[in-house]
Formats: structure tokens, C-alpha cells, sequence
């Protein structure tokens, strides 16, 4: 990798990363291919994405009904596949295009339009953001507002550098779990930023490596190990202000466990 001058993501953990790296996941990488369900207007591991990505948020949209609505035209009440239907095209939208800030916030306002008011999408939150346990528990404390913009124009300068820069297989891997989970921290949006964060994992590899990264079931293995996933994400710290990324690595080895992961 040739030096880069980063503006928020830390590389301290790297050279560990690659200690920890499995040098079989290259060879699972050229191995994945598209599923025969797939036709011109369908596309299986898209749905993968978009139903595992909305369980982990926790819509309640099984993977067999999200196909048979999408592949065959099944239909069901709106209100059960309407969120998981956005965050499918956005997938799409992904797919077709080249991934920058600008791109992505476009990203985000197709995700939540039936998350959130128009005057939201794809806009920065201007209140505080607490990460809320279902018993009613502060467990994290996002940027706050004053802090957003300045935050994610950094996060911004990093993913454009790593995009025009010369990456090895594995860093490829740890710069696009680091996207993720420093967008996660930051925690930009009023809605819709763990289905953000986990599109632009993806949308990076892709950019990097080429179309097969579509096909890499991350979010399905993120949704099957969603304890550890959280858990990995919470390391870090309570505090957006004080979050230790030397704390990292668990998450960070996640994403390449994904590449030949088939689901439980």
C-alpha cells in the first residue's frame, strides 16, 4: 500500500490484521459466482443483503417470502416488505454506480424512504444520538451534531484516497470494515446508519475488486452472529469522543469469515 495521509481511520491495527488474515479467503473471493435463481430483474445475493441488513435493525421479513415477492411476484400486505424492497434498490443503486459521499448520501435517502421524512434523508442529524438497549439503557453516545459534518468529511477524504490507491487483498478487506465501523461511530443520520454502514462495506469492495464482492453474504453472517457483531462494535467504547480503535480487531476479522459463509 502506498502512504496515505488519514484524516480519521486509524492503521495501527493493520499489520495484526494481516498477521490474522486467512490466506485462503482469496481463493474463496475468486470462487464466488451468481446463484441460478438470478434472472435480468432479480438478483438472489441482492435480496440476501437487503433481508439480513433489515433483520439485523429488526424488521421482521423472512428471506423465502422476500423472494418469492421479488422473484415471483408474490404479494403481501406493503407494510412487510416495503423497508427491506428500499434497502433492496438501494443495493441496486449501489451496483450501478461509482460509490462516493455523494453517492452514498444518495444511498441513504433511498434506504429510508419509509424510515424517514424527506427533509431527513440523506441529510445529517441535527440532534444528539443515544444507542439505546431494548431495556431502556444508554450503551453508546454518538458525535455529536457540531461534530458530524467536520467527521464525516474526514471519513469522506479517506474512502476517496483508498478508492484511487493501490490496496492488496487484504487491505481491502480491513480499510472496508474500518468505512464501516467508523460510520457506525459517527452515527450521521437520524435513521438508517447500521443499513448505510454495512452497504458501504460492500460498495467498497466492490469498487476495489470488482462485481463478485455482491455476492459475499456479510450481512446474512453480521445477522447470524449478531450478539458477537454488536459486541465487537461496543469494544470500543461507550463514547464517541473517547472510542478506542486499538479495540477493534474482533470486528475487523469479521467481514473476511463472511466471504465463504453460506449461512446456518
Amino acid at each position: 500500500m502506498t502512504e496515505i495521509p488519514f484524516e480519521i481511520i486509524s492503521t495501527d491495527l493493520l499489520n495484526n490484521y494481516k498477521d490474522n488474515f486467512n490466506n485462503k479467503i482469496n481463493q474463496y473471493f475468486e470462487d464466488l459466482h451468481d446463484s441460478e435463481l438470478s434472472i435480468d430483474t432479480f438478483s438472489f445475493y441482492t435480496s440476501v443483503s437487503a433481508v439480513f441488513s433489515s433483520k439485523i435493525e429488526g424488521e421482521h421479513i423472512e428471506l423465502d417470502s422476500f423472494i418469492k415477492h421479488k422473484r415471483f411476484g408474490v404479494k403481501y400486505q406493503p407494510d412487510y416488505t416495503k423497508k427491506t424492497d428500499d434497502l433492496y434498490n438501494a443495493y441496486v443503486f449501489a451496483q450501478n454506480n461509482k460509490l462516493s459521499a455523494q453517492t452514498l448520501a444518495a444511498a441513504h435517502v433511498q434506504l429510508t424512504k419509509n424510515i424517514l421524512q424527506q427533509s431527513q434523508q440523506g441529510k445529517f442529524r441535527t440532534g444528539n444520538m443515544f444507542v439505546v438497549t431494548n431495556d431502556g439503557r444508554i450503551e453508546y453516545v454518538a458525535a455529536s451534531p457540531g461534530l458530524i459534518k467536520t467527521e464525516m468529511e474526514k471519513l469522506s477524504i479517506d474512502m476517496e484516497r483508498l478508492l484511487k490507491a493501490n490496496l492488496d487483498f487484504n487491505e481491502v478487506f480491513f480499510f472496508a470494515a474500518m468505512l464501516h465501523l467508523v460510520f457506525v461511530k459517527i452515527h450521521p443520520f437520524e435513521d438508517g446508519n447500521g443499513r448505510t454502514a454495512r452497504l458501504l462495506e460492500k460498495w467498497f469492495i466492490a469498487q476495489k475488486l470488482g462485481s463478485k464482492a455482491w455476492f459475499i453474504q456479510s450481512e446474512r453472517y453480521y445477522y447470524d452472529q449478531h450478539q458477537t457483531y454488536y459486541n465487537n462494535i461496543r469494544r470500543l467504547g461507550m463514547e464517541y469522543d473517547t472510542l478506542n480503535y486499538n479495540e477493534a480487531l474482533p470486528f475487523l476479522l469479521m467481514l473476511p469469515e463472511a466471504v465463504n459463509y453460506k449461512g446456518k
